[in-house]
Formats: structure tokens, sequence, C-alpha cells
């Protein structure tokens, strides 16, 4: 990532045209990220799109302290959860006046599919920063430090919120039918 930290450093300089190897290096791993929090293709790529224009609009106040992939992640992340609170009004309001039950998205038919009902069910059940954590560590990889670092909180208090996770996604699969999550949790080192 020191190609990443060295183009950020030359846009911050004025050299704007450098912002294009930040895009293509951050695009996918964005990308994945926002469609598994937001469930749903379209809104993912629109996501992105702003997700970047907001990393270049303020990459003046990005400070090499920490890495430009948790900066990066801590805008997406907030975009995000923002999306999903707007989502979830939007879902309120338009209850007050029908009562019929929606279609699952494409996303959420694979994510059925790939996970298996109890776990996908689970998921589902899981809050918008509850699932964000679960996917941080569980898909991208993400350190402690590194999820501490996108979402505003400290190491060990991630680390806690990640171990009371894994006991909730447990008992949400028991509750949805699973026999349990019996595989092996992957361990990361605290990189």
């Amino acid at each position: 990532m020191e190609f990443v930290e060295k183009c950020v450093m030359e846009v911050k300089a004025g050299e704007i045209n450098q912002y294009v190897h930040i895009v293509e290096a951050f695009q996918a791993p964005i990308f994945r990220y926002c469609s598994r929090m937001l469930g749903n293709r379209q809104e993912a790529e629109d996501a992105v799109q702003d997700i970047l224009v907001k990393g270049f609009e303020k990459i003046g106040m990005y400070e090499p302290s920490g890495s430009f992939s948790s900066w990066l992640y801590k805008i997406a992340h907030n975009h995000c959860l923002n999306l999903l609170r707007k989502r979830s009004v939007q879902h309120k309001f338009q209850s007050w006046f029908r009562q019929n039950t929606v279609a699952e998205s494409a996303e959420q038919t694979i994510t059925s599919r790939l996970f298996g009902e109890p776990l996908a069910s689970a998921i589902t059940s899981l809050s918008a920063e509850e699932r964000s954590l679960l996917i941080l560590r569980a898909l991208e990889e993400k350190s402690f430090a590194e999820i501490g670092e996108i979402s505003g909180k400290s190491t060990e208090a991630v680390k806690k919120k990640y171990g009371r996770l894994k006991v909730k996604l447990q008992r949400l699969m028991e509750q949805k039918g699973g026999a349990g999550y019996d595989a092996k949790e992957r361990h990361y080192s605290s990189r």
C-alpha cells in the first residue's frame, strides 16, 4: 500500500490526476463492503461513487497517522450506515400506507443460497453496525485495530463487541432453525 500512500500525498499536493490510482485500488473492495452492507447491487454501485467522491473532496483532511485504507473505509462505513438509516425510515413510512410484503432482492436470495437460510436470516437480523463489524472482520479480513479506526472505537471495544456478536449470531441461528454455527472461527492476528 506504499504506492497508494504515495498517490495520496501527490493528490494532497495538487496532482489530482493521481486519484485515479486510488480509485483503481479501492473501487472493488469498497464495492464488496457496500454490497454486503446494503444487500443491493445498484445501491452499492451508487454508494461507491459517492464514497470515492467524498474521499477525493476530503483528502486534505487525511492524516497519515493511520492507514488511508482505514480512513476510506470509515467514510464507506458512515455512508452505508446513513443509507441504511434512511432506508429504515422509508420502509417504516411506506408500511403505514401499504401492508403487502416486499419481494426479496437478488442479493438477499444469493445470500440465502450461499450461507444457508439460518445464517442468512441471522445476518439480516443484525443491526447495521453489527453487520458492518462482521463484514469487516470475517469477509474483508480487517484487524481489530483497523476496525476500531474505521468505527471510531478502541481495539479492545471492537474485540469485545465481536465476541458478543459471535454469541448473538449463534443464538440467532439456533432460533432460526439452524443446527448452530459449528464452523471453526477463522483466527486472524491483531495486525
